[in-house]
């Protein structure tokens, strides 16, 4: 099991000049680095490619940059559709190029559109198709597709482990995995552990946050059955901390973070740490 951060721990934009970051991580005891990327998310692949390398770091990557909302896999419009499937595949090839090994996101949807409507019939079947080709694009660059269900402050489409089970056996892929988030579990789970066992066949990756995207730990997450039904699913695979780091000018805020859970963030990891290892200790050994 790798222990993992998000950049924006650290920085509101992944650059060559955040290289250290990753010495950073590296120097607490991560394992694992999340990178956002988007069109305004300009940097050097090869320097950090080689830079992760160095130090043993495993990196993932999500759009957390800007991301056109034409660009979607669930829009009522066949070319934005269409335009969304072009958009990730140049996202899977940036992971290509910097040995990431997923691509991982509310990829499905447009994260912040939501759409107050009764859906359509169609909407999960062309969902559907649009996510079948981008996993077939991941499977053929050696990089895993992770989809992850997300409030329904953020999106109509899949807020529950049980309606991204739904999409991926209606895509079709294996190639396709899921994320569980204990932040956004908070409004749309009332069993953790049935979320973890609905998930089970296709969880790779936990972003570990408390309730109120702090260090994981003193909220109200239920952790114990949450690490108990993970560890009964057979889960070995990332777990990743992701806040906003408040003290770099107005990012939280414009992220939407109006309370200052990560005014620094190695101070962020290293409470997160102290309160995950021992879970995991306790039940893998």
């Amino acid at each position: 099991m790798q222990f993992g951060a998000h950049c924006y721990l650290f920085t509101e934009r992944w650059s060559d000049d955040a290289l250290p970051i990753l010495d950073e991580m590296q120097a607490l005891g991560l394992e694992l680095a999340e990178l956002s990327v988007g069109d305004d998310v300009h940097f050097t692949p090869r320097l950090t490619r080689n830079r992760a390398a160095a130090l043993g770091m495993t990196l993932v990557v999500g759009p957390g940059g800007a991301w056109p909302l034409a660009a979607d896999l669930s829009s009522d419009a066949a070319d934005e559709r269409a335009q969304g499937v072009a958009w990730h595949c140049r996202q899977v090839d940036l992971a290509t190029e910097l040995g990431a090994v997923a691509y991982a996101g509310a990829l499905y949807g447009h994260p912040g559109v939501v759409k107050r409507r009764r859906p359509p019939a169609a909407e999960y079947a062309w969902t559907a198709e649009g996510l079948h080709a981008l996993a077939a694009h991941g499977a053929a660059a050696g990089v895993k597709i992770v989809l992850e269900p997300m409030s329904h402050f953020r999106t109509h489409l899949v807020n529950t482990p049980a309606q991204l089970m739904r999409l991926i056996e209606l895509a079709d892929h294996a190639n396709l995995f899921g994320l569980l988030d204990t932040y956004h579990m908070v409004t749309e789970v009332r069993d953790y552990a049935a979320a973890v066992a609905e998930m089970a066949t296709r969880l790779w990756c936990v972003h570990a946050c408390e309730n109120d995207r702090g260090a994981p730990g003193g909220g109200v997450v239920p952790w114990d059955a949450f690490f108990d039904a993970l560890h009964a699913a057979g889960f070995d695979g990332p777990l990743t901390m992701e806040a906003y780091n408040s003290s770099l000018g107005d990012f939280a805020y414009a992220r939407g973070m109006f309370h200052d859970v990560c005014p620094d963030g190695a101070a962020f990891v290293r409470a997160g740490l102290d309160f995950l290892k021992p879970q995991v200790a306790r039940r893998w050994g």
